[in-house]
């Protein structure tokens, strides 16, 4: 397990449900291993509205990703992206009816019953780690 650097991000982690923890964890994990596999550089763990969030701050390659649990929504959690980014568009198109429960433009959510769909998922977090690298660019003006 990837060791905290942040004591307020651990201080997180260590206040939620015990069931749910452990399973933010594995998100917290799978998040860590596919910033290696995809070679964005060190990630930056800090608390984004008072949650774990996620930073490609090294490479400035990604879009944010944050994970949470929350007391209105007790055998849930999920995974949080830039609603702006379009991440949740492609990802409902990509896996229509694929075991995703999305929230809005948003989130993905899990129950805390349910496995955790690790290579679907994984592939979603190198989507958002790498969402810079892949937004077309502008034309450069002549002259």
């Amino acid at each position: 397990m990837t060791p905290f650097e942040n004591p307020a991000v651990a201080q997180v982690f260590d206040a939620y449900p015990p069931k749910c923890s452990k399973r933010l964890l594995a998100l917290r994990q799978l998040i860590f291993d596919t910033a290696t596999i995809t070679g964005v550089g060190k990630l930056e763990e800090t608390l984004k509205w008072g949650e774990p969030a996620y930073i490609t701050a090294q490479s400035k390659s990604g879009s944010t990703i944050r994970i949470a649990w929350k007391a209105k929504t007790p055998s849930q959690y999920g995974i949080y992206f830039n609603c702006q980014a379009m991440l949740i568009e492609t990802f409902t198109t990509l896996f229509p009816g694929g075991g995703f429960k999305f929230e809005g433009n948003r989130a993905i959510v899990f129950d805390v019953a349910d496995a955790l769909p690790k290579e679907e998922l994984a592939f979603c977090i190198a989507a958002a780690l790498t969402y810079h690298l892949k937004k077309p660019r502008a034309p450069r003006a002549k002259g």
